[in-house]
């Protein structure tokens, strides 16, 4: 079995071998031993129909309508059977039931406005505009590096080829993206699942074959009880979400601009592209060979990713705390549950490994169970309201350094005194007439 991409027995069954277009077609199956036509050469039309489809007019540097069909040929490449009435009847129920459960424990209000039992092609649709805002700009820093590569005066002399070179970084975005996505959604389980708010704003949405695919893991734990646990996650992220309103974009923005600030090393292809005769095909292939598609991370991008990471574990283990609570007297199999979860989003299953290759960086909690420990000491100690009133700015978030030390985090502060009615309207006058006489320091 071959090394090579595509499947390709040898270098001269690969005539775009180091080139961008490489990868374009080998995840198409367009190079020979490839799937397609008999004796192992590729179905032409059909790839031709393909790359057309990749380079055809667009706005933006990813071309989102054939990153959409591509992913959702992926997903079809596994059974992907449409949701039945009584799959989301059983969603909407268990997060109707969630919800109330979760009352109990955080005075967030709900953020569920609707539910959805997805399968895997709609899980796709429902989040690809979250993507077009995550994936475009380490496309464009992409794009701009191919173009930067060329030296001024041979920029200024073949100008069409910077142009194809653009074209074909944003091609190989696409089919990358295409094919992540749909390799994605045969693992995810709900629309929350990586811990960024991928779906629409307050739908709470599962996805029945995937939730069923995982249950089938657990040994000793009902198929029903799995579905009502994924539905609390889900729901305590809707609710999350919708009470601190500015995690969202937070969030969000925060891959964006790690992707944005991505710096690929051309300095070799430079070199090449300087001394290239533009008459040889092979002189240019090979000055389109070598590393440039391996970004290496800005000290300011390292900065930026442990930020990320933290906030992302204090989403996850505030999700892990109060979906604890809720359970803690109620599920049995509750215990067994969070461990699972706990360490597939820990270790890093198909979904972050699938992510890191869509926007450059592993997305996943890796203080997961410190972030737990935290919001749960802090809720023990002073409760609910100062543990969640910690989301109300990002500057009052913990840090890395707190999660070192979980249970120390704020561990001199106490809860404040209550006030009575009569000493909270002496306080309030004296604040309004501006005669504050409480004793100073």
């Amino acid at each position: 079995m071959s090394d090579t991409p595509g499947g390709a027995s040898g270098d001269d069954s690969n005539p775009f071998k180091g080139t961008p277009f490489e990868q374009i077609f080998s995840q198409l199956g367009g190079f020979a031993g490839g799937p397609g036509a008999p004796g192992g050469m590729p179905d032409l039309n059909s790839l031709m129909a393909q790359v057309q489809g990749l380079f055809a007019p667009h706005d933006g540097p990813v071309n989102w309508d054939t990153v959409t069909d591509l992913a959702r040929r992926a997903a079809a490449q596994e059974p992907d059977p449409t949701v039945t009435a009584a799959q989301s009847g059983a969603v909407a129920d268990a997060v109707r039931l969630a919800d109330h459960w979760l009352d109990t424990t955080t005075g967030f209000p709900s953020g569920v406005t609707t539910t959805a039992a997805w399968s895997r092609a709609e899980w796709i649709v429902e989040t690809i505009d979250v993507w077009k805002v995550l994936v475009e700009p380490i496309a464009g820093s992409a794009t701009a590096a191919l173009g930067q590569a060329m030296p001024e005066e041979m920029r200024q002399l073949v100008g069409p080829l910077v142009a194809m070179l653009g074209k074909a970084s944003g091609a190989m975005v696409a089919s990358q993206v295409g094919s992540g996505l749909g390799a994605l959604a045969g693992d995810v389980l709900s629309a929350s699942d990586i811990g960024l708010p991928l779906g629409p704003i307050g739908k709470a949405a599962l996805l029945p074959t995937n939730v069923a695919a995982f249950a089938a893991e657990i040994p000793d734990v009902t198929g029903d009880d799995v579905l009502l646990y994924l539905a609390l996650r889900e729901a305590a992220h809707q609710r999350l979400f919708a009470g601190v309103p500015w995690l969202r974009d937070h969030l969000i923005s925060a891959v964006a601009e790690y992707g944005a600030g991505m710096d690929f090393d051309t300095s070799g292809m430079e070199e090449k592209l300087r001394g290239i005769d533009m008459s040889n095909p092979a002189a240019m292939q090979d000055a389109m060979s070598g590393g440039l598609f391996d970004p290496e991370p800005s000290a300011a991008q390292k900065a930026a990713l442990e930020k990320l990471e933290v906030t992302l574990a204090l989403v996850e283990g505030w999700v892990d705390e109060v979906v604890g609570q809720a359970t803690a007297d109620r599920m049995p199999a509750a215990a067994k549950l969070q461990e699972t979860v706990r360490r597939r989003r820990a270790a890093g299953g198909p979904a972050e490994q699938t992510f890191a290759t869509l926007v450059g960086l592993e997305l996943r909690p890796r203080r997961l169970r410190d972030a737990s420990t935290l919001w749960g000491s802090l809720r023990t100690r002073q409760g609910t309201e100062a543990r969640d009133g910690v989301w109300m700015s990002p500057h009052l978030l913990p840090t890395a350094a707190d999660l070192d030390d979980p249970l120390g985090f704020r561990e001199d502060s106490v809860a404040p005194e209550e006030l009575s009615a009569e000493e909270f309207e002496a306080g309030l006058r004296g604040l309004l007439d501006g005669d504050d006489d409480r004793p100073t320091e």
